[in-house]
């Protein structure tokens, strides 16, 4: 007897109310983590707080967007690190939203739904989606790129040029990544005889006029700062090296994409059961372009951005993993076949569910359980609003007047960046990173000098001792982390240099 779940049945009826309950439950989910877990910001928010603080056209962490819907969402909020959180989801459900209807155009609603619920399962979109910053934005932005990049090379959709030349200035002004990415469906549109059809039109013309109007400001920035815009020749000399390092790469993809693979192999027609009569989702024909379109944006991004990465030494693939594994879901659901079947549902529902909730799991464990292991301090872990909120009203009592600069350790000087006076931040060890500031400045207006102590004596290290020869050190503070484990005592030491009349 065949049993289909009312899941099933709603995902062939009503496949938007599906992705919309879905996609709305994992923002729900990873905008409550960090609320109650978190204690101070994951990563460098805090850094991309002090960037958007100042509304610079660019900076060495590249174009401006980011930080500046940061700053906005920070303020919104009433200075409170929620509104960034909401941001970042907001980045998640425009990104999903964009996928569910590149793919509703391409295989149909009900297929469409089950793309989204296997990339949702990619772990990219999970806990580093909570991590606003130029990574996080670009995946809204890079989806909508292909979704209306489809609707003019596939479909010849006029009307999708304006938004297409839209949505790709404002990845411009997202991410230094930006002009490689968009080579991609540039180089996809040259090699296809339909893509070389649309080019040949003034469309393209008036979008490239769109796209330098928008990213002008970023692009007189660069000039007049003597910005590095092309990389330098790969240093060739340790070819091993470099292939170890891109398999590397390409292994994490692989992990990132885990729950999608265990998915996949669980409903695959071997490990069925012969007398299961399992449900099945239909599709439409699919367009031989589309198919490779979707096959090509799957692979390309990973296996390209992960060659540069090696290529150059970095860490991540080019754009992230966000942008790398997009459409692997989409990708699985094409290959499958014009029926897709739902076997084992569930063991499928709870594999799912399981793929979701393990990332929040980690964070769980990260928060309670691996201070207690004696391993390296993190970040969430700071408790941002007890320092920023002391320093602050420190120096107000000690000088009448409200905190304007801060100085010191970066990591410490960013938190305090985000207290109630929003102070600007200078990053004394490399002046030029704060072009907003200067060493001169810092002594005019006054501030706030922070460092790690290493004991109660509250000495500052020796290079900021240089940097900063008439120290008055004050007796360092200490403060409680969210959970301090096994970690020594968080000590700050701390001086103000008066305002000069």
């Amino acid at each position: 007897m065949r049993f289909t779940s009312l899941i099933v049945e709603l995902i062939r009826a009503r496949p938007r109310l599906i992705f919309w309950v879905a996609v709305l439950c994992q923002a729900i989910l990873w905008l409550m983590v960090p609320l109650l877990l978190y204690s101070g910001p994951p990563g460098e928010l805090a850094t991309v707080l002090a960037y958007g603080r100042e509304y610079q056209v660019g900076t060495d962490l590249g174009p401006p967007l980011a930080f500046w819907l940061a700053d906005l969402a920070f303020r919104a909020a009433g200075g409170h690190i929620f509104g960034v959180y909401v941001l970042s989801q907001l980045c998640f459900i425009a990104t999903f939203r964009a996928l569910f209807y590149l793919g509703r155009t391409i295989v149909g609603g009900p297929q469409a739904v089950i793309a989204v619920l296997l990339t949702m399962t990619v772990t990219a979109f999970s806990s580093p989606g909570v991590e606003f910053g130029p990574v996080v934005l670009a995946q809204p932005l890079w989806a909508m790129l292909l979704l209306h990049g489809w609707l003019v090379i596939g479909e010849g959709r006029r009307n999708a040029w304006f938004a297409l030349s839209i949505v790709a200035g404002l990845l411009l002004l997202t991410t230094t990544t930006a002009p490689w990415l968009l080579l991609l469906p540039l180089g996809f549109a040259l090699a296809t005889s339909r893509g070389r059809q649309h080019l040949k039109s003034l469309d393209p013309i008036y979008a490239l006029l769109v796209i330098a109007v928008i990213a002008l400001p970023y692009a007189i920035w660069v000039i007049r700062a003597g910005a590095v815009v092309l990389p330098a020749r790969p240093d060739l000399s340790d070819i091993a090296g470099t292939a170890q390092n891109w398999g590397a790469l390409l292994f994490w993809l692989v992990a990132a994409a885990a729950g999608l693979i265990v998915l996949s192999v669980l409903n695959s027609r071997a490990l069925a059961a012969q007398s299961e009569d399992a449900p099945i989702i239909f599709r439409p024909r699919v367009d031989p372009l589309a198919r490779k379109y979707v096959y090509f944006f799957a692979l390309a991004p990973g296996l390209l951005g992960s060659l540069y990465a090696a290529l150059y030494g970095q860490g991540r693939p080019l754009g992230g993993a966000g942008i790398a594994l997009l459409l692997c879901g989409l990708a699985v659901v094409i290959a499958t076949g014009d029926l897709v079947t739902l076997r084992r549902q569930r063991m499928l529902r709870k594999v799912w569910a399981l793929a979701i909730a393990a990332p929040a799991l980690a964070a769980l464990g990260a928060a309670f359980i691996v201070p207690w292991s004696g391993a390296a301090e993190q970040a969430t872990a700071l408790p941002a609003r007890d320092i920023a909120r002391f320093f602050s009203d420190s120096f107000e009592r000690r000088t009448g007047n409200k905190l304007q600069a801060v100085a010191g350790d970066p990591q410490l000087a960013a938190l305090i960046g985000m207290g109630a006076s929003r102070p600007h931040v200078l990053f004394d060890a490399s002046a030029a990173r704060t072009p907003w500031i200067s060493p001169e400045m810092f002594a005019q207006t006054g501030g706030v000098v922070v460092w790690r102590a290493a004991d109660t004596s509250g000495a500052p290290p020796a290079d900021i001792a240089f940097r900063f020869p008439n120290l008055v050190p004050e007796v360092p503070r200490g403060f409680d982390r969210l959970v301090n484990g096994r970690n020594p005592p968080l000590r700050i030491g701390w001086a103000i240099v008066r305002p000069r009349p």
